[in-house]
């Protein structure tokens, strides 16, 4: 606020970028003010283009659509009413679907208006959330090479030497990989399953019992299989088997969860804090892992973590997207007690730090925030124009 004037909303940009050997392309968004405070956001889609559907509807939230209901654009908002916003951008596509793209579109609006309300206060966002409850975050990281096993053992060694102390693969990927969360027929052949059982013997065997070792099976298998697949590798002392299954289905996470103990994850395809609930309430999982890009930014990815807290199950955020992703979900785990770790990976570390001006601290297995003002990092422009994604800069040639 400026001499007893609200502060308003004057832009909304939108960048597309590729990083050098990055399968897709990262979405950012930049909110600008009267009183020259910009904020930074991230609504990177999985692939498939969805970062272009996503951009050209943020063009649409920009201003207000002439002649169309429920459609208040964005400039000459006050950027401090970020609940107002982010349920007004989440009901307007309602009938698109309440899940995914709606949440998508709020979550980088809702971490620039944080950003913004930060730097406008001169206080860091965790510090707006409620203060820190640890001085860093625990992170986990991706094991790289899968289909072979030496050169996958050689990658987990050299990391957990650099401080990370929980590592996640798919060893099923060899052979699933072409499915990659595309459902088809939820099989594996005997020989896939078995060089998956192979390769987390040898990985356990070389990293020892006390680094954490998760498996994530992107949703590749029904039930049957899934069941039969968690059961094998519970010997492996994982501290949890991830996305067994599609997601979509209540009543076959029910069926799975009757017959295995093994810990259980699920969460970067569910999207609000409704999702959530009945996978909690029913004790369906132990672990929640929520995509701050996309399930509605950091006002949502807290409701989850509040939610979560009261059947004491841990959140750790989901990453396949860009550095603010990261920085977001960092700064919601510095504030709430109920934590696992936070997913990154030490081989996309470059690429994250090719798009923000400072490059991100991690040490020994954290990642360090600095203590710095709204989300601490900025967008490095110098970068994302000399790496545009080629369609979008097409479109807007």
């Amino acid at each position: 606020m400026r001499n007893g004037l609200v502060m308003k909303i004057t832009d909304l940009r939108v960048y597309l970028t590729r990083p050098e050997g990055s399968n897709r392309s990262w979405l950012f968004v930049e909110v600008d003010t009267d009183e020259g405070i910009t904020g930074v956001g991230e609504s990177t889609n999985s692939g498939g283009g969805g970062a272009l559907v996503v951009g050209r509807a943020y063009e649409m939230l920009k201003n207000d659509l002439e002649g169309q209901d429920f459609s208040e654009g964005l400039v000459g908002q006050d950027p401090s009413d970020i609940d107002a916003i982010w349920h007004r951008i989440y009901r307007r596509f309602g009938t698109l679907g309440s899940r995914g793209f709606g949440t998508t579109l709020a979550s980088g609006i809702d971490m620039a208006l944080w950003d913004i309300k930060g730097k406008a206060l001169g206080r860091p966002v965790w510090d707006l959330l409620g203060g820190k409850m640890r001085e860093s975050v625990p992170v986990y990281s991706h094991v790289d090479s899968i289909d072979n096993i030496d050169a996958c053992v050689a990658d987990a060694k050299r990391q957990v030497a650099l401080g990370y102390q929980a590592l996640k693969l798919d060893p099923f990927s060899p052979e699933m990989g072409k499915h990659h969360r595309r459902y088809i027929d939820g099989k594996i052949s005997p020989a896939g399953a078995e060089y998956a059982d192979n390769l987390m013997t040898a990985l356990r065997e070389a990293i020892g019992p006390n680094i954490e070792l998760m498996i994530d099976a992107h949703g590749n298998f029904d039930v049957s299989t899934a069941t039969e697949l968690c059961n094998r590798m519970m010997k492996h002392n994982l501290t949890w088997f991830e996305e067994p299954l599609q997601p979509e289905s209540i009543d076959a996470h029910r069926q799975l969860r009757q017959n295995t103990d093994i810990n259980l994850c699920i969460g970067e395809r569910k999207y609000t804090r409704w999702d959530f609930a009945p996978y909690l309430q029913e004790g369906l999982v132990n672990y929640i892992m929520p995509d701050i890009c996309w399930t509605g930014g950091i006002s949502e990815m807290k409701r989850i973590a509040i939610l979560a807290e009261t059947y004491y199950v841990p959140i750790s955020p989901h990453d396949a997207s860009g550095a603010f992703n990261v920085i977001t979900g960092a700064h919601v785990l510095m504030n709430v007690p109920n934590i696992y770790r936070l997913e990154m990976s030490d081989h996309s570390l470059k690429n994250y730090n090719s798009v923000i001006t400072e490059p991100l601290d991690v040490r020994d297995g954290h990642l360090h925030l600095p203590n710095k003002p709204g989300l601490g990092y900025e967008l490095d422009h110098d970068f994302i124009a000399s790496h545009p994604d080629p369609e979008w800069a097409r479109l807007h040639a």
